[in-house]
């Protein structure tokens, strides 16, 4: 009489001690917690190599773009691993602050010659003629500035490094020194008028 019917189900193992099952109590996964092994399955399928062609070339793009990415940062700071051959060593970071550190003529030459162009084309004789002298003498000076600065700049090489070779730092200056500051690579890492170290080493 009072002997449980075969048809009725049976009690949910699975259930709460609040009575609602483990898959519907609020903040439950949903799922079983993976076994270790599950884990430590689903951690090395996560880290396996690249099999397939397609995944091979991502992942050799994606290691170029770094690389790139970190020697272009490098040079930028002047870390002097990433530099090239020609900006490596204590004579040529010198030579760069060396010229960083002084205010070169050819850096008023874009406004200048913005000027010169407008008054060129302002249809006055007069102030076209006054622009071109403007022009010609801001040439000789930057002319003159080029020279002065081989002079100095020979001169505190063979003080501060009189046993390094001071091949080619003259081009080298120069070139850096016709550059406007903003394109200067490696970028400067001196201010206009600022003392430079004594050692370079």
């Amino acid at each position: 009489m009072f002997r449980r019917s075969k048809s009725e189900p049976l009690a949910d193992t699975s259930a709460s001690p609040t009575g609602a099952p483990e898959s519907e109590r609020p903040g439950a996964k949903g799922r079983p917690t993976p076994t270790r092994k599950e884990a430590e399955a689903m951690a090395r399928a996560r880290a396996k190599p690249p099999r397939t062609r397609r995944e091979i070339a991502q992942a050799q793009r994606s290691a170029r773009g770094e690389s790139t990415a970190r020697v272009k940062a490098g040079m930028k700071a002047g870390e002097e691993r990433y530099l090239m051959a020609r900006d490596k060593g204590p004579v040529r970071r010198f030579t760069r602050d060396f010229v960083d550190a002084r205010f070169s003529f050819v850096e008023l030459m874009i406004p200048i010659l913005l000027v010169t162009m407008v008054l060129s084309y302002s249809g006055n004789p007069g102030l076209a003629s006054f622009g071109s002298s403007v022009l010609l003498l801001t040439m000789l000076l930057v002319v003159m500035d080029m020279v002065l600065l081989r002079f100095r700049l020979r001169r505190e090489l063979t003080a501060r490094f009189p046993d390094e070779s001071h091949k080619g730092t003259t081009y080298y200056a120069i070139t850096r020194a016709m550059q406007m500051r903003f394109m200067r690579l490696p970028k400067t890492q001196v201010k206009i008028g600022q003392t430079l170290p004594e050692h370079y080493r």
